[in-house]
């Protein structure tokens, strides 16, 4: 991330920048990724983590089998229906049941 934005780009392409890190590092991520948008630069960023996505929406496109299947908006992201999303389990649900 440093190499990327040394020069003040004006934009950022992120291509899943928390993949295999532990919540902290990714918790510290993006907030740097927040500071560096807070800043001016535009950060565009692939991620299949619909927690990052609801932390870091302004705008969503979303794409399935190469296709833009919704373009919206902050306000607008979560009244759009859309594919169903893969439900990951928690470590929880794996825990056996007396």
């Amino acid at each position: 991330i440093a190499r990327a934005v040394v020069n003040r780009p004006e934009v950022l392409l992120a291509d899943e920048p928390t993949g295999n890190l532990d919540p902290v590092s990714s918790t510290e991520i993006m907030n740097l990724l927040e500071r560096i948008n807070l800043s001016g630069t535009t950060i565009v960023m692939a991620t299949h983590d619909r927690n990052i996505v609801d932390r870091m929406q302004k705008r969503v496109v979303e794409i399935s089998a190469g296709e833009i299947i919704r373009d919206a908006q902050t306000a607008s992201y979560k009244e759009i229906p859309s594919e169903p999303m893969p439900v990951i389990p928690e470590p929880k649900d794996f825990e056996e049941k007396p």
